[in-house]
């Protein structure tokens, strides 16, 4: 039987709590008031930054008109500044990493003025860890949809439901990776935008209704989706070893990431996913010849038809012509190394 608490007893818990709670209130008082000084400094530092790029860039312009008029000697000088200048670039990129900046149109829209900045290293690893595996979790249940729906069912409401999924999971790739750019993820430019071309071409496969156009399309469209996602799975699995074996070695930044292409630092180790790569990229051009042939059909009514062959094809020149540029500079890099040697 428990003994009942006396009168003396309480009071004193109560003491104890109020020495706490006076704890409590000058630590919040301490960290309110660190905020404003880091809020301070972070406004600060943002504006000295901006003032020193918008130097620099003067600076460079200013050296590149002089530079016809130098001798051999001040020639070497303005290298080693411009030189400077581009490394200074880049010091300047891992300082606003860690500052607050304005979102961009697409988060703005999405998100409104939030600020999603992550201000440590284990927060911003963290994000993008979690992102990496987000990728990884939807591929595998991508693959297994896909699966059913072209192999076990074909009913109109499960690939409702497998392009409802696509929807949201570009949809989200593309706020992820806007807040990973935020936070100093150097992501190229096609690899973000055709995202927003799946995110389009998945919804326009949603609104396509059931009919004599859709069911010729189905399995072609069910099989791509397999291979683009067993392809994507590759791609993490082989990705991730070599960008980590990579940053052990200093040569890549920590919050780079995982693409659904191929990018100039894969070379060394990741050449073997290429013809994985062309072979779904000509199967994109081989889907929009279809759905452009099917619009010519006399039974077509439906504009879905077009309007999924158009992003396919768009999809298919940025992919192919991106990887295609990528091998081609790695082949130019190689040749001159050999001459040199």
């Amino acid at each position: 039987m428990s003994r009942r608490p006396s009168f003396s007893e309480c009071l004193r818990d109560w003491e104890e709590l109020q020495d706490g709670f006076q704890r409590v209130q000058e630590t919040h008082r301490l960290y309110k008031q660190k905020l404003e000084e880091l809020t301070k400094l972070q406004d600060g530092i943002s504006s000295s930054i901006t003032r020193q790029k918008k130097q620099l860039k003067e600076l460079s312009l200013a050296l590149k008109k002089c530079k016809s008029s130098l001798v051999a000697d001040q020639e070497e000088t303005v290298q080693e500044i411009q030189d400077m200048i581009k490394e200074r670039q880049n010091v300047f990129f891992e300082m606003e990493a860690y500052l607050p900046k304005k979102n961009g149109l697409y988060l703005n829209l999405v998100l409104g003025n939030v600020n999603v900045t992550l201000l440590s290293k284990q927060a911003k690893f963290a994000y993008k860890d979690e992102y990496e595996k987000f990728k990884l979790y939807l591929t595998i249940i991508l693959i297994i949809i896909s699966f059913t729906c072209r192999f076990l069912l074909n009913s109109r409401v499960t690939d409702a439901v497998f392009n409802f999924l696509l929807v949201w999971y570009y949809c989200t790739l593309t706020i992820r990776e806007s807040i990973l750019i935020n936070n100093g993820s150097k992501i190229k430019g096609w690899w973000v935008f055709h995202h927003y071309v799946s995110t389009f071409l998945s919804g326009v496969m949603l609104t396509w209704p059931d009919g004599l156009m859709y069911q010729m399309f189905r399995n072609q469209f069910l099989s791509f989706s397999m291979y683009q996602s067993f392809v994507q799975f590759l791609q993490y699995y082989y990705q991730s070893g070599c960008l980590y074996r990579l940053r052990a070695l200093g040569e890549r930044h920590n919050m780079d990431l995982t693409v659904e292409g191929f990018q100039s630092w894969m070379w060394r180790g990741l050449t073997f996913l290429l013809p994985f790569l062309f072979f779904g990229h000509f199967w994109q051009l081989y889907n929009a010849v279809t759905l452009f042939r099917l619009a010519q059909h006399p039974n077509c009514k439906e504009w879905q038809v077009l309007m999924c062959g158009l992003p396919f094809f768009v999809l298919f020149a940025g992919n192919f012509f991106t990887t295609l540029r990528v091998v081609h500079q790695k082949f130019q890099e190689k040749m001159k190394g050999s001459k040199k040697e």
